[in-house]
């Protein structure tokens, strides 16, 4: 494989793992390195994450649903991390996220003090306790840019899929965003055999194959309209297979996440194998932070 870069980050191959519980660990984000991982993006670290939750994964027969929010390690126990990530030059992108615009650009702001290279806003995480009731472009535009505003890290704005994604899109754009990760989670639910009552009793994050055709039309469409931003493609990434699709319409790399749930380490080979077999040198050349910020018709 050619090399790749996202967010100004040098790449070994196009294969990111995406943000979640497997990325809690500082030991699971080396090991995923040292497996040949592209780049890592940590679990979302947020000032104040909620208390008392019940946080679970429903393993499905395509895909997950989980009902996380966000790392609950402080961020003192993250800042120090993340300059440890610095120090030793890993490909780790930090996800982030707080209760305002102006909290989440102070933390992004103590990140970069850390020598991180890249940060993933997780702004659109659905298992809050208002849904995305409020993910609209007013609010993506909020929170981008007062980001930017402290910060002069490459961001990425990760969104959900679904209704007026590309306004919300443009509004990452019109904010400063470096790139776009799509998509974040979609509302999901299981019904209980047992007593025909929602599993993990609501609905909520789902992750999985049934994402990947969604995304994959949602990136071909956001390419289509002329916009040339750089999309992190996110949802049933579990082969080179998927991969190579994901490059195929327009994505600059792909996020694997939840076949990772089984079999993490040997799951990530096996990909990192399968695309190093189907992706060829690419004549795209990324764009630079500056171009991409600029880069819609």
């Amino acid at each position: 494989m050619s090399d790749v870069s996202i967010l100004g980050l040098p790449l070994a191959n196009p294969v990111i793992v995406g943000s979640g519980l497997l990325t809690d660990q500082e030991r699971n984000i080396r090991k995923l390195i040292d497996k040949g991982a592209g780049a890592v993006v940590t679990k979302t670290i947020h000032p104040s994450p909620p208390q008392g939750l019940d946080e679970r994964i429903l393993r499905l027969p395509v895909g997950m649903l989980n009902s996380t929010t966000y790392s609950k390690r402080p961020v003192n126990h993250w800042l120090k991390v993340l300059r440890s990530f610095a120090d030793d030059r890993l490909p780790v992108i930090a996800s982030l996220h707080a209760d305002s615009p102006a909290e989440l650009a102070a933390l992004a702001k103590d990140v970069e003090a850390t020598g991180c290279s890249a940060l993933e806003l997780g702004i659109s995480c659905l298992n809050e306790e208002d849904g995305l009731e409020d993910d609209n472009p007013d609010r993506v535009y909020a929170y981008t840019s007062e980001t930017r505003g402290r910060t002069t890290l490459p961001l990425s704005v990760k969104l959900a899929i679904g209704e007026g994604l590309q306004d919300r899109v443009r509004a990452a754009i019109a904010g400063g965003a470096d790139a776009i990760t799509l998509s974040d989670t979609i509302p999901g639910a299981a019904v209980a055999p047992a007593t025909g009552q929602l599993e993990l009793n609501g609905v909520f994050g789902y992750s999985g194959p049934g994402l990947k055709p969604l995304v994959l039309a949602a990136i071909w469409q956001l390419r289509k309209r002329g916009i040339e931003l750089p999309v992190m493609g996110c949802g049933g990434v579990s082969g080179g297979r998927d991969v190579a699709d994901y490059l195929s319409v327009g994505a600059n790399v792909a996020q694997v996440y939840t076949a990772l749930h089984t079999d993490m380490y040997e799951t990530l080979e096996r990909i990192l194998a399968e695309t190093r077999d189907l992706v060829g040198p690419r004549a795209d050349a990324p764009l630079s932070a500056e171009e991409s910020r600029g880069a819609v018709a």
